[in-house]
């Protein structure tokens, strides 16, 4: 069974202005199939930003523990949806992240969890890529972090130029992955099944 997350303050002010944004584009919101649209709307944006109220630094702080590896760590193919703030369309994918330990771990989930955060916010790819490097470093201060996003824009697909085929990547690393072997490391680790 599922519950109802709970929703921000402001929830009625923002289906009040979807309801507002239906009329302008010339619908009845009042009719049967739109009644309960805005409040519906708010409700899926809220979630949809949630990461707003999240501190990703905290949620790797909870799971730091202290261990001597210094191998690469990689966690790939974590699955995201976000926003891009441009159109407040989707965009979605995977990203794909490696740190080399410097005396401190963290749990792996919360490296999935750092994605979600900042997916989950109004957002570009460029940015996101970035927002989850910096979290890592400045959190565990490892020997070097890298991380690689792969996205479908429907920014892109639904308008635009339409192109419903291309794929977006960005990536940002420090550190140790300054060094073109080690990223190629990371490369082959990524594209190994």
């Amino acid at each position: 069974m599922t519950t109802e997350p709970e929703y921000r303050e402001g929830l009625d002010q923002l289906a009040a202005h979807y309801k507002d944004i239906l009329g302008l584009l010339g619908e009845d919101p009042g009719r049967e199939g739109l009644e309960k649209t805005p409040l519906r709307v708010a409700k899926a944006m809220q979630v949809l930003t949630r990461g707003y109220e999240m501190d990703a630094h905290e949620v790797l702080r909870q799971a730091l523990f202290k261990e001597d590896y210094s191998q690469m760590v990689i966690v790939k193919d974590i699955d995201f949806f976000s926003l891009c703030e441009h159109h407040m369309l989707p965009f979605y994918g995977k990203a794909h992240v490696a740190y080399i330990p410097n005396g401190y771990i963290t749990g792996l989930s919360k490296i999935a969890r750092v994605v979600d955060i900042y997916s989950h916010r109004l957002q570009v790819q460029e940015r996101m890529t970035l927002q989850i490097k910096e979290c890592i470093e400045q959190t565990l201060h490892p020997l070097g972090v890298m991380v690689v996003v792969e996205a479908r824009h429907m920014c892109m697909q639904m308008r635009g130029v339409e192109k419903q085929n291309s794929i977006t990547t960005t990536s940002d690393f420090s550190g140790a992955f300054n060094q073109a072997k080690t990223r190629q490391e990371f490369m082959n680790l990524l594209h190994s099944k």
